[in-house]
C-alpha cells in the first residue's frame, strides 16, 4: 500500500467521524428539528424533496471544501515534502486535535459559532433552503464547528498531495453529513421528534469520546509509521492523558466537545 493510499484511508476515516460528530452541533441538531415529515407538510411541501434538495446542497458544500483542500494538496505536492515531514505535521495535528477535543489541558481550538438564518424558511421555496442549508453545513466550515476533526481532516486531505483524493474526502464529508436529515424521516409528529432527540442527544458524549479515539488512533498509526520509540511514547503519554480527561468528563457526567442544546421544537433552535 502506497503512502498516498494510507494517507487517503486516514483522512476518509477522520472525514466519517468529523461528518457523524457534527450531527451533534447544534446547527446539525437544529437541521434535525426542522426538515421533518410533519413541519414540511405544515408548510405544504414533501420531506422527501426538501431533504433531497438538502443532501445535494450538502454534497455541493462537502465538494466547495473538496475543492480548497485539493489547491492545498496541489501546492503541497508542489513542495515535495519527505514522508518524514508529512508524517510528523500530521502527527501533531492529531494530538492537538485530540487533546482540544478531549479538553485534557483545558483549552479548545477556537470555533465557529455561527448558524444558518431560520428567515430563509418563510422567504424561500424548499429547495432554496434546502439546498442553502445543505451547502452551509456541508462544507463545514461555514456553521457551528464540534469538533478539531474537521481541521485535522482538511490537513490530513491537504497533505496527500493527491488533488482527487482531496476532492473526494471533502465530497465524502458533504454528503454524509447531509445524509444525517434522513434520520428524521419516519418522525411523524412532535412528540416522536422530541423522543428522538432526547435519546440523540444522550449519545452526544459517546460520539465525542469516538472522536478523541480516532484522532488518537490516527496519532498512532503515524508514530509507528515513522518508526520512532521517542515518538510512540510521546503518543502514548498524551493517549493516556486523553483518556484519563474524557473518563473524569463522563464520571462528571460533562460531554466531549462543545455543549449542544436539545431542540424542543419542530424550527431550528437558538438561530440568529
Amino acid at each position: 500500500m502506497t503512502v498516498t493510499t494510507c494517507l487517503a484511508v486516514l483522512a476518509g476515516v477522520v472525514a466519517t467521524t468529523a461528518a457523524l460528530r457534527s450531527t451533534w452541533s447544534p446547527c446539525g441538531l437544529s437541521m434535525l428539528s426542522t426538515i421533518t415529515p410533519f413541519s414540511e407538510r405544515g408548510k405544504g411541501h414533501t420531506y422527501r424533496t426538501t431533504a433531497s434538495w438538502f443532501v445535494a446542497g450538502a454534497t455541493a458544500g462537502g465538494a466547495s471544501l473538496g475543492l480548497v483542500m485539493a489547491g492545498l494538496a496541489v501546492a503541497v505536492k508542489a513542495l515535495h515534502p519527505s514522508g518524514t515531514t508529512v508524517g510528523g505535521l500530521i502527527l501533531v495535528a492529531a494530538l492537538v486535535a485530540a487533546g482540544s477535543d478531549s479538553g485534557v489541558a483545558g483549552v479548545r481550538l477556537p470555533f465557529h459559532r455561527r448558524q444558518v438564518n431560520e428567515r430563509w424558511l418563510d422567504r424561500y421555496r424548499p429547495w432554496v433552503y434546502g439546498a442553502g442549508f445543505g451547502w452551509q453545513i456541508g462544507c463545514g466550515l461555514a456553521t457551528y464547528i464540534t469538533s478539531a476533526a474537521v481541521y485535522l481532516m482538511i490537513m490530513i486531505g491537504a497533505l496527500t498531495g493527491n488533488a482527487v483524493v482531496a476532492l473526494a474526502v471533502g465530497t465524502g464529508f458533504g454528503l454524509l453529513r447531509g445524509m444525517a436529515v434522513l434520520l428524521t424521516r419516519r418522525l411523524t409528529d412532535p412528540p416522536a421528534l422530541r423522543a428522538f432527540h432526547r435519546r440523540f442527544f444522550e449519545l452526544g458524549p459517546t460520539a465525542g469520546r469516538v472522536v478523541v479515539g480516532v484522532e488518537l488512533g490516527s496519532a498512532a498509526v503515524v508514530a509507528l509509521w515513522l518508526h520512532s520509540p521517542t515518538v510512540v511514547a510521546v503518543v502514548g503519554t498524551a493517549a493516556l492523558a486523553a483518556g484519563v480527561s474524557t473518563v473524569m468528563a463522563a464520571h462528571r457526567g460533562v460531554g466531549t466537545g462543545p455543549a449542544c442544546p436539545v431542540p424542543s421544537t419542530a424550527r431550528p433552535t437558538g438561530m440568529p
